[in-house]
């Protein structure tokens, strides 16, 4: 069990004010552009991008603790091959491959194993982690992301599409099983 929220919220840019004008631009942005890219709302509106996640339908996103960071990531590593991305202002990185299941230490969640996907985790700076399930250039896109303290995306990890452009079934079962938790 995740013990997943709908619609509840984790603290965003603690201590950090968000003016109402700002709040207003993000929903007039999602309004106009629901599907588009939500770090360009954040940029645009000058708030993390969180906030932006934050302010989508409450059906479109689930909350879940950052403890849960380890036992969110073992499912994922069940999955076969995902989408990875890390999404910055300087690069949208993109890598497909098997999530190795990873340990503890050193102060980091290291994983390793036969994928491309390998590396050196913060886990502890984790503080968000969002299942969202939502149109993004018109297609239906799911995916688990995982925030840090300054509202920002650490990384993503999506259902991968086949080459028809389609969610793979048998990944996206596993979503929707882990959203239903």
């Amino acid at each position: 069990m995740i013990k997943a929220t709908h619609g509840a919220r984790a603290p965003v840019h603690p201590g950090a004010e968000i003016s109402a004008d700002r709040l207003a631009l993000v929903r007039e942005k999602l309004a106009a552009k629901p599907d588009g890219v939500v770090e360009a709302i954040a940029r645009e509106a000058g708030v993390p991008t969180q906030l932006v996640l934050e302010a989508l339908p409450p059906e479109m996103r689930i909350f879940v603790a950052p403890d849960r960071f380890e036992t969110i990531w073992r499912r994922l590593a069940q999955w076969g091959d995902v989408l990875f991305i890390v999404h910055t202002p300087d690069i949208v990185l993109e890598c497909e491959g098997r999530l190795p299941v990873g340990s503890f230490g050193a102060g980091y969640y290291n994983i390793h194993g036969d994928s491309p996907i390998s590396g050196h985790i913060k886990a502890e700076n984790c503080r968000a982690i969002y299942l969202v399930d939502r149109k993004f250039h018109g297609r239906r896109s799911c995916s688990v992301q995982f925030f840090n303290g300054a509202g920002e995306a650490m990384f993503k990890v999506f259902v991968r599409r086949d080459k028809s452009r389609e969610l793979i079934p048998e990944q996206l079962a596993l979503f929707e099983a882990l959203y239903q938790e």
